[in-house]
């Protein structure tokens, strides 16, 4: 009975999805236009068909309606809504909807011509393409057939001769050219070396020229099947084209408005200092040096295309400016060929204040609101100054436990950013387009959880803060001070510790004094490119300089006999982790996400374990979605199942992971996902008190912990809600032949679902 009835419903969906393929109420006689392929037919072997091929699919239109595994919701939208829909409810699927595109929307004879087109572009001089209409009952899909040769390769280039200044900047510019001998014709990559030679040219002053001032002349070799190129200067470019220009005045409007006119704001009462003219400001009064620092454009200088870039990154990087507006105009008060700078900037108000108030569920059944006041001040000591004063406090409790189990929380922060290196020595100016940021932070925690303990924890940060370039970001923090004393424990909480003496270190050892560098590479503000990497790693250590002061003292230490420092005992390791991503652009909108986390830390001298806040946890959602919070691990060790104590769970040293996501787009704002996740956490050394193993290069495969499932997100860009359903596939705290789990998924069985199924409701995407 029970199989005829899942039976059913497994019917019912494969109906339902049929039904949103769209093609119910096509117009008589049309079909719906479902797609293209493109076909190749040719002598001898291409090596770069995959380009060519992506490059004649990128010339197909029109595109047809978007869907996946033949289904188009948005297409299905267009038509329940009908012709003239009258409710608020069919409007709104009308306007959210997609018009289904036939098959006589297409025209395949134009698109063959721009497919020819294409192919030429890309070194197939001579090809052709014929078409084909390839119909079924309700649908039709065209299939394009490209006569094509081998493409033509580049025998070389030749630059101009060095006859005259613009001519020798091009000449001297040869060694970097994007144009490589024996490389396909590429007409994108003749466009794009146009604009690398315009931009050497606009750092030495030439403001006017444009890459349509360079021009290629082609000779072809029918019989070699190559062509040599010739780079030139068209000989009738404006007069100004052919100057180099020089900066005069520069002129600062510090509180601009776009309502207004840039001239007649510009005439107000300005006074000259440090060789800029500098208009009055009402609230934002930055004190000129600090707007100095991030000018690049100086008078009397040669024009540089790269330092009015710099120039305008690093005053938007100051976080103090809705909007940055450099103009260049011709000067009226000097000689010929100088240029007045005009920076218009707009400020963002002076201070701010934000509220938030959340509402968290945890998958161990603690939930509660969280309530986030933030204070902001963007011109604290008149120097572009970030001060942020935040306090966060929540309340979370066990809603399902008859023993009323809670907690609460209050978070003071006060934070500084200070717009470059505040160091005791004198550093050399740089010519990065972002500005260097010193960061100090101060920072206090009280948590109370009610019958087991009040936790006090004081934290002070001192750091810097650096961009290389829109990729990379560093971070040094060589002063890290974290504090945390742990008081009125009960005897219950007592209790627990004595069980498990790993634990009752960790929770011992919380005085850490170090250091921490964090590197940062990110890849995903290039929408361009096909696959987009992202690195983040951190490196930390901590406890050494008091270990060395002891032992210059006389006085060694161990984790036997450990030292403290004002009462407490120190904790000293060193600890790194690295987060590695590939975010794969598979097309129409739909991605591909691979990640690798891998994490060590090793306690030494002073410590025996790790600080409780330094520890690896593993599972969660944004972890292993198919497992509760911080519930894997170590190794083979299962966790406590008892609710009351699940904010005791043991970490690990160690922590392996990895996650496969496919993000499926199905509307506007609406994605779905697919994802596989395994991973788990390890101790370096065993655990004589619960029988944990230690971490095996030989064994550790075997305590994987698999999960899988499918998820559904909200995007609206500047928030993203999550939901993400997930079972185990492999629990490694089972015997060893019994650990995969796959045959026992039961979802008709509703103990099996309470045991294994995990709902992750969270904000934002977990990787």
């Amino acid at each position: 009975m029970k199989r005829l009835v899942i039976n059913s419903i497994c019917l019912i969906i494969i109906f339902y999805l049929a039904s949103c393929s769209g093609t119910k109420n096509l117009p008589e006689g049309e079909k719906l236009y479902v797609g293209s392929d493109i076909k190749f037919e040719h002598k001898g072997k291409i090596k770069n068909k995959r380009a060519l091929k992506a490059a004649a699919e990128s010339a197909i239109r029109p595109r047809p309606n978007k869907g996946f595994l033949g289904i188009r919701p948005k297409l299905w939208m267009y038509m329940k809504a009908g012709s003239d829909p009258k409710s608020k409810f069919k409007k709104w699927l009308k306007k959210h909807g997609e018009a289904p595109v036939l098959i006589s929307d297409v025209k395949p004879a134009t698109t063959s011509q721009f497919i020819d087109a294409k192919l030429f572009n890309n070194g197939v001089f001579k090809s052709f393409t014929l078409y084909k209409i390839k119909e079924k009952r309700k649908t039709a899909k065209v299939i394009y057939t490209s006569v094509i040769h081998k493409p033509y390769t580049i025998k070389g280039i030749q630059f101009p001769e060095a006859d005259n200044d613009i001519n020798r900047l091009i000449f001297l510019s040869a060694e970097k050219t994007l144009i490589k001998p024996g490389s396909d014709y590429n007409l994108d990559l003749l466009k794009n070396e146009r604009i690398r030679i315009d931009g050497i040219l606009k750092d030495n002053g030439y403001f006017y020229f444009n890459p349509d001032y360079l021009l290629f002349n082609a000779d072809t070799s029918e019989t070699e099947k190559n062509v040599s190129l010739k780079l030139t200067v068209k000989k009738d470019i404006p007069e100004k084209a052919r100057h180099t220009y020089r900066i005069n005045n520069v002129y600062i409007d510090p509180q601009y408005s776009l309502d207004e006119d840039a001239e007649n704001t510009l005439k107000d009462t300005m006074h000259f200092e440090n060789n800029i003219f500098i208009g009055k400001a009402d609230d934002m009064k930055i004190r000129p040096r600090v707007l100095l620092r991030s000018i690049y454009l100086k008078r009397f200088e040669v024009y540089s295309r790269k330092n009015h870039n710099i120039s305008l990154n690093r005053l938007m990087s100051m976080g103090n400016f809705k909007f940055v507006r450099i103009n260049l105009v011709e000067s009226d008060t000097i000689a010929p060929d100088f240029l007045d700078v005009r920076i218009m900037l707009t400020p963002m108000p002076k201070r701010t204040f934000r509220s938030e108030l959340d509402l968290v569920t945890k998958s161990n059944d603690f939930s509660g609101p969280r309530q986030n006041l933030t204070y902001l001040n963007r011109n604290t000591f008149n120097g572009a100054e970030l001060l942020n004063v935040n306090i966060a406090g929540s309340f979370e409790t066990q809603i399902n436990s008859k023993e009323h189990i809670y907690s609460y929380s209050i978070n003071p922060r006060v934070e500084v950013y200070f717009p470059n290196f505040l160091v005791p020595f004198k550093i050399r100016k740089t010519n990065g387009m972002y500005i260097p940021k010193t960061k100090i932070s101060l920072g206090y925690n009280y948590l109370k959880r009610m019958t087991y303990f009040d936790m006090r924890t004081l934290q002070f940060i001192f750091g810097y803060k650096w961009k290389e370039d829109i990729r990379k970001e560093h971070e040094l923090n060589p002063f890290t001070i974290n504090y945390t004393s742990v008081k009125n424990k009960s005897q219950e909480f007592i209790a627990l510790l004595e069980q498990n003496p790993f634990l009752k270190k960790s929770y011992e050892e919380q005085f850490i004094a170090g250091g921490s560098y964090t590197f940062s590479y990110n890849e995903q503000m290039l929408t361009a490119k096909k696959v987009q990497y992202f690195f983040h790693g951190i490196a930390e250590i901590a406890g050494n300089t008091f270990t060395l002061a002891k032992a210059i003292a006389g006085q060694p230490v161990s984790a036997e006999n450990p030292g403290k420092i004002a009462g407490s005992v120190y904790s000293q390791f060193g600890r790194i982790s690295l987060d590695g991503r590939s975010y794969i652009n598979t097309g129409k909108r739909n991605k591909l996400v691979l990640r690798l986390f891998a994490g060590m830390g090793k306690p030494y001298g002073n410590s025996s374990t790790l600080p409780y806040v330094k520890q690896f946890f593993s599972g969660g959602p944004n972890s292993i979605r198919a497992f509760k919070i911080n519930s894997l691990g170590p190794g083979s060790y299962q966790q406590s199942s008892d609710k009351k104590n699940a904010f005791l769970q043991m970490g690990g040293d160690i922590k392996l992971e990895s996650n496969a996501e496919f993000r499926i787009d199905i509307i506007r704002f609406l994605k779905a996902a697919i994802f596989v996740d395994a991973g788990n956490i390890w101790l370096t050394k065993a655990n004589p008190a619960n029988t944990v193993p230690a971490f095996s290069f030989s064994e550790f495969h075997k305590e994987i912990a698999v999960g899988a499932g499918v998820g559904l997100r909200a995007d609206l860009s500047f928030f993203v809600l999550r939901f993400d359903l997930a079972a185990p596939l492999r629990k490694p705290w089972l015997p060893e032949g019994d650990r995969w789990v796959i045959d026992k998924i039961s979802f008709g069985n509703s103990g099996w679902r309470s045991e294994n199924l995990i709902l992750n409701v969270a904000i934002g995407y977990p990787f």
